[in-house]
């Protein structure tokens, strides 16, 4: 099974996640995406990353689409869920996943004013998950589930920029400060991403051209 990605992209990170949750080995093939090479390009119908190619050979493309069937070919993180809670969990991953790009758009912020207007439509995603997350340590419990595979982008993402530059997407939110960090600490954010993740996302995110690059942390 191999994983076509970008190196910094967080659709990718939430399908190599789940394959390290669920401990499938796979190989990862990373592209450039300013210069797709043409093998890509005739796999993937949206010329967009991850696709995933199957044991059988087959590629498969859009995130949404990948982890579902990792999900329903493997053992499922969360067995005993019933079809209205599978409901529940895949929309509480579409909160997360829709904010992905948000957060790229933050991250890319030229100054403080256009930081504050996208950190602020980020932050009302987080301001959802605060009221509705419980005592558990993770969303469903005591063991990784779905939701927090697709919250873990996101989450491993603010927790690279507030020690890089100080500014804090999480803010005070204890129980979304708590839950990134029993995600953080179960190892799936770091294993998820090549060892030059955050020295690629710092270069990109973090440079001169952005508002956070210009930051250090207090």
């Amino acid at each position: 099974m191999k994983v076509v990605s970008f190196r910094i992209c967080p659709f990718v990170q939430r399908v190599t996640a789940l394959l390290e949750a669920k401990g499938v080995d796979y190989d990862v093939e990373f592209i450039s995406l300013s210069d797709k090479p043409r093998w890509f390009l005739d796999i993937s119908p949206n010329g967009q990353v991850p696709v995933l190619v199957t044991d059988q050979g087959r590629a498969l493309f859009e995130s949404d689409a990948i982890v579902e069937y990792l999900e329903e070919v493997y053992p499922p993180l969360e067995p005993r869920l019933s079809p209205e809670d599978r409901a529940l969990n895949r929309a509480w991953s579409t909160l997360a996943v829709k904010n992905y790009l948000v957060q790229c758009g933050a991250q890319r912020s030229a100054d403080a004013a256009t930081l504050e207007e996208r950190s602020g439509r980020l932050g009302r995603a987080f301001d959802t998950m605060e009221r509705h997350l419980g005592d558990s340590r993770f969303f469903g419990g005591d063991s990784v589930g779905m939701v927090d595979i697709a919250w873990l982008v996101l989450l491993h993402r603010a927790d690279i920029v507030r020690r890089r530059s100080g500014y804090d997407f999480v803010g005070a939110r204890v129980k979304m400060k708590r839950w990134q960090e029993e995600i953080l600490a179960s190892g799936l954010a770091r294993r998820s991403v090549a060892d030059d993740f955050e020295e690629a996302f710092a270069r990109f995110y973090l440079s001169d051209e952005t508002f956070l690059g210009g930051l250090r942390p207090q």
